[in-house]
């Protein structure tokens, strides 16, 4: 027996598709909302040093280790050797949302916060790193924090990690006090305070890039300049004729761990501790691996012959006191705020 189907049933059919559709289409963007909040956040990570560098080498394990403990919530990817920004251009990347994370030398953002050249003022010349480390995580670093993420829209992870301190070192002139400094042209990395101190001891200041170093170095084009033991080992300077160092702490370089404002925010609330705790717990090796860095480094810079020159701490007490007259007019020239002054100076106490 064969069965017709009625108009009534074709109108039955066709309704029941349309719900059918309806319904799927309500579904679909629910299914993929559910697998896009399963999917991984992603976090790049720019550094423009080399992967053998202890900053790479310290991001690289604290990466590793979020990732385990995140349990498969966020990704990380680790852009080294400037694959995406070098450290100058890092900042306007991090306002943009282009990278998630970077930890850019606190001597490169001074151009969009003034206040990170804090590190160049005569009350932390040559101070011994343990009074740095209660600066910077202190009430003083609290503050320059708050600059940096207002002005670079950026989260500060946690304590800063240190690149150590930097020296003078000299091609052909022993330099055994800061009196002989005077009408050497010194190399600096850039910045009003490195320049001003420079010519404070009666020297002439001169910035050139990095990689330009080893060459002018040897060509004469400066006679000394101002860096870390670190810097020179890797580069082999003695090559280029580096034959002296006066190792007086001038100041230290610091890297700042930072992740944009946008990303931090786009992070649950255990995730954002698991960032903050995972920091925390490493950053005293970190630092600890950078200090036996450079000790190492200076070792191997007398393995190839470079004299160091060690002040006392006398020496560069009166050193630091003759420059802190100087202090206010520094900080203006080189838009520290005053405030942050009063800081530091609060935490560095009589002992400056």
């Amino acid at each position: 027996m064969t069965h017709r189907l009625t108009r009534r049933d074709f109108a039955k059919a066709s309704v029941m598709a349309t719900v059918g559709a309806s319904m799927a289409a309500i579904a679909a963007p629910a299914l993929i909302g559910s697998a896009r909040a399963d999917e991984p956040l992603r976090l790049r990570c720019s550094l423009d040093t080399a992967p053998s560098h202890l900053r790479n080498v310290s991001v690289r394990d604290f990466l590793g280790k979020v990732e385990a403990a995140a349990g498969g919530k966020i990704k990380t990817e680790l852009f080294e050797s400037g694959q995406l920004y070098p450290d100058l251009e890092v900042g306007k990347a991090l306002i943009q949302g282009q990278v998630e994370m970077a930890a850019p030398g606190s001597w490169t953002i001074t151009g969009i916060v003034s206040d990170a050249d804090c590190f160049q003022l005569p009350a932390l010349y040559g101070q011994p790193i343990e009074l740095i480390h209660r600066v910077i995580d202190g009430k003083p670093g609290q503050y320059l924090n708050t600059q940096i993420q207002q002005k670079l829209r950026s989260h500060v992870v946690g304590p800063y990690l240190d690149l150590g301190f930097q020296n003078w070192y000299s091609a052909n002139k022993p330099v055994t006090s800061l009196a002989d400094l005077k009408g050497m042209k010194i190399r600096n990395s850039g910045g009003a305070g490195q320049a001003w101190r420079a010519r404070f001891l009666g020297a002439i200041p001169n910035t050139t890039a990095w990689p330009n170093v080893p060459l002018a170095l040897s060509q004469g084009t400066f006679d000394g300049l101002v860096s870390s033991n670190e810097s020179l080992a890797s580069a082999k300077l003695w090559d280029s004729g580096v034959k002296y160092a006066l190792a007086d702490r001038q100041f230290t370089a610091e890297y700042i761990p930072l992740m944009s404002q946008t990303f931090w925010d786009k992070l649950s609330p255990d995730l954002q501790k698991i960032m903050t705790d995972v920091w925390a717990q490493n950053i005293p090796a970190y630092r600890s691996n950078m200090a036996a860095a450079q000790t190492k480094a200076r070792a191997t810079l007398e393995e190839h012959g470079v004299k160091f020159s060690d002040p006392t701490e006398e020496q560069t007490a009166a050193a630091r006191k003759s420059m802190l007259p100087e202090q206010d007019q520094l900080a203006k020239d080189i838009k520290v705020s005053p405030e942050l002054v009063k800081l530091i100076m609060a935490d560095v106490g009589s002992g400056s």
